[in-house]
Formats: structure tokens, sequence, C-alpha cells
């Protein structure tokens, strides 16, 4: 099973509980050596605040959560979407993060074209990349599973991921999440294509049987039924040595607890299911 040393908790997980100072000191006292904001909470802290106190803090920044949402049904939208992105390279850059996770966004309002959302996307992040390339900021497209290709992303497969990559070159990766990936009959090969390079994330949490919302009820690792350490040894034979970051949306279960016993059965559960 996995080092609980290589514990990164993505932000979310606490995210009723705790506000970005409270998650990095919480992280220092648990032994945590990582950390993934999500932007309305480092907003929250201020972003020079947040980055002074994670680098005195010692802790890793495994990506900033997030950009994307590139689709738009006006010429204006999408500009404002594109500036917006922009703002979430600077942040990434200002907190040393490893990488900047892209939730790509899913079809315009009215529209039902999803072929013209992926080109939205992809014309969306080929922009971006010319500016995070220059700030040496990786992004990392996190394919989501298809239940949420209308809304939050179109791309949902690590196949159309490694598509873009192949296409629009380097400084792009993949952020693998094995709640949206972990179903796909091709991820051990799309894993291997990805290759060390493109390996830029890894996320753990777990798949509940019955799923009693699509968006908030995520189990913890060992609780369902996603084969955490088989996905694991697909990256680490590929060459992933990164932190492992917990990201769990639970409105009826982890988002009810006190925020230290969620950061005390986490750091349990990578050492006994992931």
């Amino acid at each position: 099973m996995a080092d609980s040393a290589l514990t990164s908790l993505n932000t979310a997980t606490v995210k009723q509980q705790w506000n970005l100072r409270q998650c990095i000191d919480g992280c220092v006292r648990h032994g945590i050596q990582g950390i993934a904001p999500w932007r309305d909470i480092l907003h929250a802290m201020g972003v020079d605040e947040a980055a002074r106190a994670i680098k005195d803090s010692g802790l890793r920044v495994t990506g900033l959560c997030r950009g994307g949402m590139f689709p738009g049904a006006t010429p204006a939208q999408r500009q404002a979407n594109l500036d917006d992105n922009r703002k979430a390279v600077d942040e990434a850059v200002a907190l040393n993060a490893e990488c900047l996770v892209l939730v790509v966004g899913g079809l315009p309002d009215g529209s039902k074209d999803i072929a013209a959302a992926r080109g939205q996307v992809r014309d969306g992040i080929a922009y971006l990349l010319e500016y995070a390339r220059s700030c040496n900021m990786p992004l990392a497209i996190e394919p989501l599973h298809p239940m949420y290709a209308a809304d939050r992303a179109c791309v949902n497969t690590m196949a159309h991921a490694n598509d873009l990559c192949d296409e629009l070159g380097p400084g792009l990766g993949i952020a693998v999440d094995v709640y949206h990936l972990w179903w796909d009959p091709d991820l051990e090969q799309q894993i291997k294509r990805a290759g060390r390079e493109r390996l830029l994330a890894f996320h753990v949490c777990d798949w509940l049987v019955p799923t009693q919302d699509l968006l908030l009820d995520r189990g913890m690792m060992g609780d369902g039924i996603i084969d955490i350490p088989l996905i694991r040894s697909w990256m680490e034979k590929q060459g992933y040595h990164g932190l492992i970051e917990v990201e769990i949306f639970s409105a009826g279960n982890w988002w009810k607890r006190e925020a230290d016993e969620v950061l005390k059965v986490m750091k349990q559960r990578i050492r006994e299911a992931v």
C-alpha cells in the first residue's frame, strides 16, 4: 500500500469545516506534505498571504483547482473565461504550484453541440498554454466522468486528454482522478501512453454503491468499489512518484465530521486502501 507521507489534501475534502489557513495548519499538524487549494478559498485568504503561509509551512502545492471552463455562448463570454484562466496561471505561479488543474467546461448555455464545445476547449487550452509556458506553469487536463459532460467537462477520457496533449505539445499534461476514470477499459493503456512527463497529478477517493448524489457523495478510499492500488501501480510503473491528492466531496458524511478526524482517517486509508 501507499506511504501516508505522500498524502496531499485537496481542500474540497474539508471545505465545509475549514478555511485555507485552517487547512494549512491542519496539514502541518497531521504531517501531511501537500495541499491543493481551490481558488475560492484562496481568494478569501488572499493570494499573497496564502503564498507566504504555504511557503512558511513547507507544504508542496500539488495543484491549484481550478482553471478551465473555456466554452461560452458568446465571444465576450469566451474571452472572459480566457482572462480568468490567465489569472489562474498567475495564482498558480504565486503559490509555486506543481500544476494548474483544468476542468475544461461543458456545453455553453442553450447549446446541444458537444463537438463545438470540445472545439472551444481545444482553442482555449491552446491560447492559455502559450501564456502558461512563458510562466513555466504546467497545465493538467482533468478528464471527468461522462455524467459531467454537459455542465462541467466535455473531456471525459484519458484518450481524449492524450489526444489534446499530442496536438498541443509540451507544457500540457493530465490529472488522473480515480473517481472519474476507474470505469474506463482503456485506462491502463492510456496511462502508459501518457508516460511520466504527462502524469502531473493523481487524485483519489472512492465510488460508493449506491451513490446518493453524483457530485456530493464521494467515498473515503476503501469504502467503495475502485481498485485504487491497481491504478496507483499503473501510475508508478510509468514513473509517477508524486504526492497522492485526496479529493472528497461528501455532503452527507465527511463534510459533517470534525476536520481533524477526516485528516486522520485520510492518512490511515492512504496506507490501507491506496
